[in-house]
């Protein structure tokens, strides 16, 4: 067997679909739970209430998490069904038309018009619908929605990221409560943009001053708002 056959290469790009619904999870799990727990103690500075908010606000948000990427990603695996059985049909109806539309797109991608028919010959021979929608339509196996993988990663890592703030309602006093929430999460913020820009193969620090910039945002404006109506009431 030849040694390019051998080689296999591990791109990044293939942890896409599972790292953005695990990051973006995790995100919202971490920053919507501290803040809510951080809105409820500025409100009512007790750790019964603020903890009772952060678990179900956990439960809520790892159950809307799932729901909400299962019917996203769902939509975007019927509109690539829909697509793959046109493309079906017109490869079955107009062959011709169809490898003339596949060479032109070679050509745009900078072969010979000879060369780009030859490759066009040989691809749709092997798999003429594989071709088009990898080359036409930009379906691949790398990039093809799966909704329950995205459901579940989703309310795993929403759960987990909700958890971190929890955790330290559980082991701060009560007279440090709003600080200790406040600068755990948006020290789990820092690690979770770091740790995803590193899976991504990413540099880390765009991505941790994003993260801190709009985690502190969130909690700030939900705190204040707290703080608000729990004067006013």
């Amino acid at each position: 067997m030849p040694n390019y056959l051998k080689h296999r290469e591990s791109h990044l790009v293939s942890r896409v679909g599972w790292l953005r619904a695990a990051v973006l999870g995790a995100n919202d799990g971490i920053v919507s739970t501290a803040s809510l727990i951080l809105g409820v103690a500025a409100a009512a500075p007790q750790k019964g209430p603020a903890l009772v908010a952060g678990v179900a606000g956990l439960v809520a948000g790892a159950m809307s998490m799932a729901a909400g990427e299962f019917v996203s990603v769902s939509s975007q695996a019927d509109t690539e069904r829909a697509d793959l059985a046109r493309e079906k049909t017109e490869l079955k109806n107009s062959p011709a038309f169809e490898h003339e539309e596949l060479a032109a797109i070679y050509v745009e991608r900078g072969l010979t018009p000879a060369l780009a028919h030859q490759v066009a010959d040989q691809l749709m021979a092997k798999d003429a619908l594989a071709a088009h929608a990898r080359d036409e339509l930009g379906i691949s196996e790398t990039m093809t929605a799966r909704p329950v993988q995205a459901a579940f990663v989703s309310a795993l890592s929403f759960s987990v990221g909700a958890g971190l703030p929890l955790l330290a309602v559980i082991v701060s006093p009560l007279r440090w409560l709003i600080p200790a929430v406040a600068l755990a999460g948006l020290a789990f913020l820092c690690v979770l943009g770091a740790v995803g820009a590193r899976t991504g193969g990413a540099h880390p620090l765009p991505a941790v001053l994003r993260v801190a910039f709009w985690g502190a945002l969130a909690m700030a404006v939900t705190a204040g708002i707290g703080h608000l109506i729990g004067t006013a009431v």
